[in-house]
């Protein structure tokens, strides 16, 4: 009876290790899968869901959810642009929303259709829609090595890439559907797909105004007699303003639609709406801005206050250049636990490191021409007699000179150089900032 007894309990407790190790290992089992896809998920299922418990490993940013983060960007450069964004620079936005003129999935993140409410007889009539519609009707296949078109800047646009012939009509729409999506943000912030944001940053100037208030910040640029915030530097619109501008145009639909069609920047088309509707432009440069870490100017006769002014934005970033920038970024507050990322922090830690002597490079001298010069050597010893020159750059008999150093970017018939020595001597000059020059009303 003793023996048998014995088993009986023998069995039972094997039973109940068994339960235990199970439950122990479906529980492990739900961690990880959490753990690698559970900001995915939340992204998918809602980006203004704030009652989610942080499982990214992102820090706790003051501010981060009182703001909305729009993303705006067209089938044509998407799925090249997007993705490092996910890893990057939205990896740890807790509310954003990407707006395209194409809906689909891209990394596990969803696009949404900022077209959608543009009126019908608009996109079958409008030659701009066609890339839209062909989207619409039969998605990427449709697309042609046309559409990818990307052809060079010029000072009204790129009026042969369809995409950017387009992307006019998105920016009034994104303002609703925005609201759609989280009405309730006290800012709004847009930003394109090679726009760059120190999050920081923009949180801690945010600080300094009141949501309640109609403001409208940008990067300042002039079509004619009017003035707008650029669109690709980043605009920041506050809860009062989003909400202003939306009603002012609801009961104008048609008037603006019109304007849009006769005009090519986007940008301007809501700058305008924005001053009808009483809401003028807070000049933000050069804390939204519109150069990369590689041509901004960091110190010069006219750009005195740059060196001690935070960085919010760049724009024209490439995917590589935003994984450098936000690589150097992530490093920098780790190993200076500072509060603030200044222009100048980024040319001591990030620019001066990498600019040396370089064959097939464009170091963007702009200052002065000097004619006449017939060698590498010939400029550089140009830029020596000249004190006030920090680099230069040289292609068959155009030599080109700088007071301010940038490293530039690759370019393939140019050498670069630099007065690394007054360089230095500048740096050491400035100093470093006793104050910061926070834009502020």
């Amino acid at each position: 009876m003793t023996h048998s007894r014995w088993r009986i309990f023998r069995v039972a407790g094997g039973l109940l290790l068994v339960l235990l190790l199970l439950k122990c290992f479906l529980r492990f089992k739900k961690d990880v899968q959490g753990t690698e896809t559970g900001y995915a998920q939340r992204q998918t299922k809602s980006h203004t869901d704030t009652t989610i418990p942080n499982t990214t490993g992102c820090p706790e940013l003051q501010g981060i959810h009182d703001i909305m983060v729009v993303l705006k960007t067209g089938a044509t450069e998407a799925l090249e642009k997007v993705p490092v964004h996910c890893n990057t620079t939205l990896k740890c936005i807790p509310n954003f929303i990407i707006f395209s003129d194409f809906e689909e999935t891209i990394s596990g993140t969803q696009i949404h259709d900022v077209l959608r409410s543009v009126d019908e007889n608009i996109k079958q009539t409008t030659t701009e829609f066609d890339l839209y519609n062909r989207l619409r009707e039969s998605g990427r296949s449709e697309l042609t090595a046309e559409d990818f078109n990307d052809d060079p800047s010029t000072p009204s646009g790129k009026p042969d890439n369809r995409g950017w012939l387009l992307d006019k009509w998105k920016f009034l729409p994104m303002i609703d559907e925005t609201l759609h999506a989280r009405a309730d943000a006290r800012w709004y912030v847009f930003i394109e797909a090679d726009t760059y944001v120190v999050w920081p940053n923009l949180l801690a100037w945010l600080e300094k105004f009141d949501p309640s208030q109609p403001y409208y910040m940008g990067s300042g640029v002039q079509i004619v007699n009017s003035v707008f915030g650029h669109g690709g530097s980043g605009l920041v619109l506050s809860h009062a303003a989003a909400h202003k501008v939306s009603a002012y145009r609801a009961a104008r639909i048609k008037e603006y639609d019109d304007f849009t069609a006769k005009q090519w920047a986007g940008d301007y088309v809501l700058g305008k709406a924005l001053n009808d509707a009483g809401i003028g432009l807070f000049f933000s440069n050069p804390m939204l801005q519109g150069d990369t870490p590689w041509t901004f100017p960091y110190y010069g006769p006219n750009m005195i206050d740059h060196w001690c002014t935070p960085v919010i934005t760049y724009h024209h970033m490439t995917p590589n250049d935003i994984r450098q920038t936000w690589a150097f970024e992530q490093s920098w507050w780790l190993d200076t636990h500072a509060d603030t990322l200044l222009h100048g922090d980024v040319f001591k830690g990030f620019i001066r490191p990498q600019v040396e002597q370089m064959e097939n490079w464009d170091n963007a001298s702009s200052d002065k021409n000097n004619k006449g010069i017939r060698s590498w050597q010939d400029c550089q010893a140009q830029c020596e007699k000249d004190y006030q020159c920090h680099q230069f750059s040289y292609e068959p008999f155009r030599c080109l000179t700088s007071e301010v150093a940038r490293r530039g970017s690759r370019k393939l018939g140019i050498s670069s150089g630099w007065m690394l020595a007054r360089i230095n001597r500048t740096i050491d000059s400035v100093g470093s900032c006793q104050k910061i020059n926070w834009i502020v009303p």
